[in-house]
């Protein structure tokens, strides 16, 4: 695995983060199985949503109108 820094000056910590965060991710990409769906967020869920109220007019309704698919 290669990174290369385009812009800026990153600490060796910087780095390390850094590699650290793309080694776990490439990691947990290696351990699902072919096929399988990525996990959704939790905002995106439709679930998190459908219990509450249907939203009425008001300033700040628009707020709850957008449903994340």
């Amino acid at each position: 695995m290669t990174i290369k820094v385009v812009r800026g000056n990153p600490t060796p910590e910087e780095l390390a983060a850094a590699l650290a965060v793309v080694r776990a991710r490439a990691a947990a990409a290696a351990a699902q199985p072919s096929g399988a769906e990525p996990p959704r967020a939790a905002w995106s869920d439709p679930s998190r949503i459908a219990h509450r109220r249907v939203p009425r007019p008001g300033p700040t309704s628009w707020s709850r109108t957008y449903w994340p698919g």
